[in-house]
């Protein structure tokens, strides 16, 4: 039953689950998390990358990259495009996947949170000041600080025998916590575009009360961005012989 696909698949999903769900957590009305306010949600995402890891690992994925950028980023410093046909896929399905579950699991709380943009914040991403050149822009450098950081970690140039056993999953959730934090109040972070895309798709499929159009218009920013990103710092990454 282990499998590469099977890895990115569950470990996205559990990205989400969480993810997301701190999301909902903090803006659906009644959640005993309601207005519990950004710290919160930044937390709740560098735990979600922590755990989406681990579950991808014993899933079977041992690149756990759950995110399409980080996939096309390994590719272009290695060369090696394989990957892609098998991780992506899975990735979006399981980021589908777990925002279903996310709706699931605060079922109650829709019907009664009035706010339709509130709503599909907690499935996807918006800009805080809406313009496409400066949202690309911080998608991208968010991605390329998460894919060039985490790509330090496994370095020879770093560290001659990698991180100790069991430990980068940590690290990469202190990056994806550093990244919320210090360059997340832009966008909202997505810097995955299966992340965005996948509950995106939920959210306009699902029947969820009182919801509003699915922001299609900006839907191709967290993912043009945080492709430029994986990229741009793959490209960096070969370079430096990383």
């Amino acid at each position: 039953m282990r499998s590469p696909f099977f890895g990115e698949f569950m470990g996205t999903l559990v990205l989400i689950l969480l993810g997301n769900g701190v999301v909902a957590g903090v803006l659906l009305k009644r959640s005993k998390a309601e207005n519990s306010g950004w710290l919160v949600i930044a937390t709740g995402w560098a735990f979600a990358v922590l755990c989406g890891v681990f579950t991808a690992v014993l899933c079977g994925s041992q690149d756990a990259h759950l995110n399409p950028a980080i996939t096309l980023a390994m590719a272009v410093q290695s060369g090696d495009y394989s990957k892609l046909a098998v991780y992506v896929p899975a990735q979006m399905l399981g980021a589908f996947v777990g925002a279903v579950l996310v709706w699931l699991h605060y079922f109650p709380h829709w019907r009664i949170t009035e706010d339709a943009d509130l709503k599909r914040a907690t499935f996807c991403t918006a800009p805080a000041i809406r313009n496409p050149v400066a949202n690309i822009f911080s998608e991208l450098l968010g991605t390329a600080v998460l894919v060039f950081v985490v790509g330090s970690m496994t370095s020879k140039l770093v560290l001659s025998t990698g991180p100790a056993a069991g430990l980068s999953p940590y690290l990469v959730g202190c990056v994806v916590w550093a990244i919320g934090l210090s360059l997340g109040g832009t966008t909202g972070y997505a810097i995955n575009p299966a992340r965005d895309l996948g509950p995106r798709i939920a959210h306009a499929s699902l029947p969820i009360a009182g919801k509003s159009h699915s922001d299609w218009g900006y839907a191709y920013i967290p993912v043009l961005g945080p492709c430029i990103g994986g990229i741009l710092a793959g490209l960096l990454l070969r370079a430096l012989g990383a």
